[in-house]
């Protein structure tokens, strides 16, 4: 599943296509929204929201969501069919085994800009006050909550509990507070080097316990399913310490 920093690189080459302003003048994809009724209008903006990347219209947008196996072509495309193909005058977005949906009206009603990690409107202590609002929660599902930390996935997740130095099992309100801090800041430092690794495609020589079988120091690594959303965890019971 991409996570934000890879929605984030996808953002980025589109705007390169100066696409804003142009009309969509063609339309395939084996997709089951109504996709006709994105055909002669103009795109307004593109945006990225964590995990979402959003092609605006002026009434409408539509959000793409690449789920576990979902993937994207620009100006090519794949042997295997398209969800959605999307053709401008001089350029064309491919997206494949993605989930699309409508978003009605103003993108910005419907979106928590602060919310998203990467996001100039990030905002920490909002992050605080969700994490509170949840105190028995295990800080592994925490970081997954999208409401939360949007943008984060299970690689980041696994990334930042080790630099911060807390077991995925650890239970939020048990967390001191300076940890917590350290954490949310965290999140957001590693997306944007996440970010930077994923451009240069060194970003699994930065891995420092993620599939990995030992950490930095040598200890074995566990890997375990954890927490409600079940997702695949590499700790160090050594190096991160368990708050229960």
């Amino acid at each position: 599943m991409p996570e934000g920093p890879s929605i984030v690189i996808l953002r980025e080459l589109v705007e390169e296509l100066d696409l804003e302003g142009q009309q969509v003048i063609a339309l395939s994809g084996n997709t089951k929204i109504e996709k006709d009724r994105m055909l002669h209008q103009k795109v307004t903006d593109f945006k990225s929201w964590g995990k979402h990347f959003l092609i605006c219209f002026e009434d409408f947008s539509l959000r793409v969501h690449f789920m576990m196996f979902g993937s994207y072509r620009i100006n090519e495309r794949k042997d295997a069919p398209a969800r959605l193909s999307l053709s401008f005058e001089n350029a064309e977005l491919n997206f494949y085994s993605c989930s699309l949906k409508y978003i009605e009206g103003d993108i910005n009603a419907s979106y928590d800009w602060s919310a998203d990690v990467m996001a100039e409107q990030w905002n920490p202590a909002e992050a605080l006050k969700k994490i509170k609002i949840k105190p028995q929660a295990l800080i592994c599902d925490i970081l997954l909550d999208q409401e939360i930390f949007s943008g984060v996935g299970n690689i980041i997740k696994n990334e930042v509990l080790y630099r911060v130095g807390i077991h995925p099992s650890s239970i939020a309100a048990s967390i001191p507070l300076v940890k917590l801090k350290l954490l949310i800041n965290q999140a957001r430092q590693y997306s944007f080097d996440f970010l930077n690794w994923k451009k240069a495609y060194v970003l699994k020589k930065h891995w420092l316990v993620n599939t990995r079988k030992f950490c930095p120091f040598e200890h074995p690594l566990v890997k375990s399913y954890l927490g409600k959303t079940k997702r695949r965890t590499f700790f160090c019971p050594v190096c991160q310490v368990l708050y229960d």
